[in-house]
């Protein structure tokens, strides 16, 4: 009898032991599937089998080297599912293996989505640029992107490199509830309309403990962004972080609840900026907030521009139509590698409201006298220090 207890018992243990432990996530190799050197079939296979899962998956791309074409990678899925990067994966370099497709790597309609593994997406766009004349002609066919995030929710990045893309690093369109966290970017700083992660019509997006260098905006929000945190980047080199362009298109959705905190920008070609065309649409910006962002040797550090105008595309004299209100810049210090080191052009038919400066230490490095703060249709309330001398 005593026999049958103790067996009893140990079945019971072992039962309850089994129960408490988390089923590990059904993984789909994608070396499994083919050719291990172009995976292009394979990874969308592997993709498809692990989408169908009725259980938690994972999509694994093993340490090594591996060519990739464009690829669409869709959902919904039944059930979370993880994209696992150990390895290195090389975009094509003849872009004419891109036709059809505006970005390497399409992700559509995903929920409950993590892109880990501490692999590298490699876009080859230097090797690509003598295909490119885009920094000639305003016209010329835009060259695809590396990461085309398209209404993910519920998702998280981390622990991924990006590296000389050709385009956008990354580009969110639609997204809700996804976090970027050591997510690294590298470009040459003359690589053209390399941003490094654009956010447009997207709420709850994360990006934190990210460094990011490139040859455009390290962070890019365009309209419809919606409380959006940036916290602990590293941005060098690029033209550092911007909310817009906005006002050139008709209809645009609203920003706001924009936190950026505790940055670094170093060597770029702006600090954070806010920047609307003139003459063009309208649209609004409200409830943005810079703080503990330190400068070093930026141009252009803190500005508000409403007569954005690249390619002189527009008319300069008319005013932009965009509001924005409810904007704080807050313990900014370092250095400014151009006289202005502030500049607040707001617009002279919708002048910008509630506008806080607080906490400013801006040195000017070069030899033109010292730091310059300049006003344009705004009247800013200060507190605390402020360095150069308030406008």
């Amino acid at each position: 009898m005593g026999l049958k207890v103790n067996v009893s018992v140990i079945f019971m243990l072992l039962f309850l032991t089994s129960a408490d432990v988390k089923a590990e996530n059904v993984v789909f190799d994608v070396t499994k599937y083919g050719d291990e050197k172009d995976i292009s079939k394979a990874f969308k296979s592997a993709w498809e089998d692990a989408c169908a899962s009725t259980s938690p998956s994972k999509v694994l791309i093993p340490r090594g080297t591996y060519l990739l074409g464009p690829v669409i990678i869709s959902g919904p899925c039944k059930a979370a599912i993880e994209l696992q990067v150990e390895g290195k994966l090389q975009a094509p370099v003849d872009m004419r293996e891109f036709e059809g497709f505006s970005s390497w790597i399409t992700l559509n309609y995903v929920d409950q989505f993590t892109l880990t593994g501490g692999g590298t997406f490699d876009g080859q766009g230097k090797s690509a640029s003598n295909q490119n004349n885009c920094g000639k002609d305003k016209h010329c066919k835009l060259p695809p992107g590396s990461l085309k995030f398209n209404f993910i929710t519920n998702g998280i990045v981390h622990d991924i490199t990006s590296t000389d893309s050709k385009y956008f690093h990354a580009h969110l369109l639609g997204c809700k509830n996804l976090t970027f966290q050591h997510f690294t970017i590298t470009a040459h700083d003359e690589s053209l309309n390399t941003d490094g992660i654009h956010i447009g019509r997207s709420k709850d997006i994360k990006i934190i403990d990210s460094d990011i260098g490139t040859g455009d905006d390290c962070i890019s929000l365009g309209h419809g962004s919606r409380q959006i945190t940036i916290e602990g980047v590293t941005c060098a080199p690029g033209h550092g972080i911007s909310i817009g362009s906005l006002g050139k298109s008709q209809n645009e959705e609203s920003v706001s609840g924009i936190f950026v905190k505790n940055c670094t920008l170093s060597n770029t070609q702006n600090g954070v900026r806010i920047k609307s065309w003139p003459a063009l649409f309208g649209g609004s910006a409200s409830d943005i907030h810079f703080e503990d962002i330190i400068m070093k040797n930026v141009s252009n550090p803190i500005v508000i521009d409403q007569v954005y105008c690249p390619w002189n595309e527009c008319n300069r004299k008319s005013a932009s139509k965009v509001s924005i209100k409810n904007v704080s810049f807050k313990n900014i210090r370092g250095t400014s590698r151009t006289p202005v080191a502030v500049q607040l052009s707001c617009s002279k038919d919708i002048p910008c409201d509630e506008v806080e400066v607080a906490d400013i230490d801006l040195k000017y490095t070069g030899s033109e006298g010292p730091a310059k703060f300049q006003c344009f249709n705004v009247q800013p309330k200060f507190h605390g220090k402020i360095n150069p001398s308030k406008c």
